[in-house]
């Protein structure tokens, strides 16, 4: 059933939440219908999704609300939402800015079952990923996860990780590195060695995109200008 989106008083008095105050909430891409990925929200967070526009859940191992994308900006637009026939789970069609899991993969539900028990890595089953509405190639999939790996360090800093001593010496340190892997992969070029310039060029890529995570710009902003340039 249809969630009227102007009007939250008219809807909260239908959905049944259960003894913690909770209920699901699947979130499903309106152009592609992907399944992004499930989650929980009560009356608050519901009420700021639908006042918003814009997705909230409730964590139950942090017990806080969260706004989808705040930290990464990979937001959820709300282009309509429903609730189920007993009124105990929600459904949440949206348009997502980047991806949805935070392991850098366009939806959560990227495993698949096999053989009943078997749960496997999705390769070739998988779905094509959707960045701002464009089917996003292996080289994008693999940007978006090495991303979230390189935020995730950034703000855990976890004790013996290269990216933690990048973002803990500065913005000096990572610009050298950007500078020096930059000049890395002109040798690679001038030395007509096509394996010296693949290593150096992901090197650099890696180093830019520590430099991104530096300045809070993602992936996205990168990709938005560059579809104007095209």
């Amino acid at each position: 059933m249809n969630i009227n989106l102007d009007n939250f008083a008219d809807i909260k008095d239908k959905i049944k939440f259960d003894s913690n105050g909770l209920v699901a909430a699947i979130i499903q891409d309106a152009t592609s219908k992907q399944v992004l990925m499930m989650a929980y929200m009560n009356e608050e967070s519901l009420k700021l999704s639908v006042e918003t526009k814009e997705t909230h859940f409730y964590s139950r191992s942090r017990q806080e609300l969260w706004h989808k994308g705040k930290t990464s900006g990979h937001t959820q637009s709300i282009r309509g939402a429903y609730y189920d026939c007993d009124g105990d789970a929600l459904l949440f069609m949206v348009e997502q800015k980047g991806v949805a899991c935070h392991t850098g993969a366009q939806s959560c539900f990227h495993n698949a079952i096999k053989e009943g028990t078997e749960l496997e890595e999705l390769t070739e089953s998988e779905p094509t990923p959707i960045i701002n509405g464009e089917l996003a190639n292996e080289l994008g999939k693999t940007l978006a996860a090495v991303f979230a790996v390189i935020k995730s360090r950034q703000q855990e800093l976890p004790e013996g990780s290269y990216t933690t001593y990048l973002f803990n010496k500065g913005q000096d340190k990572i610009l050298k590195k950007v500078a020096e892997e930059a000049g890395e992969v002109i040798i690679g070029s001038k030395n007509n060695s096509n394996e010296e310039i693949i290593y150096e060029i992901s090197d650099l890529f890696y180093h830019l995109m520590v430099l991104m995570a530096y300045h809070e710009i993602e992936l996205t902003n990168i990709s938005d200008e560059l579809m104007k340039r095209r």
